[in-house]
């Protein structure tokens, strides 16, 4: 299983939310370049990226944050965050990007994301944030009519390999992961699932990657030092 050190970013900073309240947000670096070297330095060899300002304003918000991350780290590099159109996805992809995650786009326009998978294919990620079963789009704040179910199918369906699956009511929780949700995804589709929200203990690291689950991504935790970083690594080789 792949660990994912993430870094959510507002105003060229690394911050949390918790449960995506942007009236809730904690700063925790002013320099997100560094806190990503010493992802690296922990043993990472993946990145995952979020523009917060992208995702509440459909526009990205911290290219020169991401473009300077990329510089001064040789991480395996995604980014979500209000990618809603194909020119996002190519400034993200010109600037070293590796893969690029739609999220309210995948729900909300189809051919925009057919064209995306076309055009850039495994460097084409989707981000399913699941709130009461259903899928929440526009950076949390609103759920569609689409269950978890008929939304995963249709990605399946169009190709996507890697998705992204959030449990919003366990973001920055420290409740643990929704495992019993990761188990059943991982085993109805043929996709590569990543799971995200509420990793919080060492006993949910070993889960997943027991699990086999392709990866998982840690934040809040290792902020506040709930999950060494490193040994997380190591427990999934």
């Amino acid at each position: 299983m792949i660990i994912y050190p993430a870094i959510d970013l507002y105003d060229g900073k690394a911050v949390r939310l918790y449960k995506g309240d942007y009236d809730q947000m904690t700063v925790y670096s002013e320099n997100p370049a560094e806190v990503a070297q010493k992802f690296s330095e922990a043993g990472a060899t993946h990145l995952h990226l979020v523009d917060l300002e992208g995702a509440k304003l459909g526009h990205p918000g911290n290219l020169e944050t991401i473009k300077r991350i990329i510089d001064k780290t040789d991480l395996f590099t995604e980014v979500g965050g209000g990618i809603r159109n194909i020119e996002t996805v190519q400034a993200y992809i010109s600037i070293g990007v590796d893969r690029v995650i739609l999220g309210t786009a995948a729900v909300n326009d189809e051919e925009f994301l057919k064209e995306a998978l076309r055009l850039y294919g495994e460097k084409i990620a989707v981000g399913v944030d699941l709130k009461d079963g259903y899928v929440a789009i526009k950076g949390w704040t609103e759920k569609s009519a689409l269950s978890a179910e008929e939304f995963l199918t249709k990605m399946e369906n169009l190709g996507v390999r890697t998705v992204i699956c959030t449990d919003i009511s366990r973001d920055g929780a420290m409740q643990g992961s929704n495992n019993q949700l990761y188990k059943k995804l991982s085993t109805e589709y043929n996709i590569d699932f990543i799971a995200s929200g509420g990793v919080s203990t060492m006993d949910d690291i070993k889960t997943l990657s027991d699990m086999g689950m392709y990866g998982a991504i840690i934040g809040k935790a290792y902020y506040i030092g709930a999950i060494d970083l490193k040994e997380a690594i190591e427990v999934t080789r």
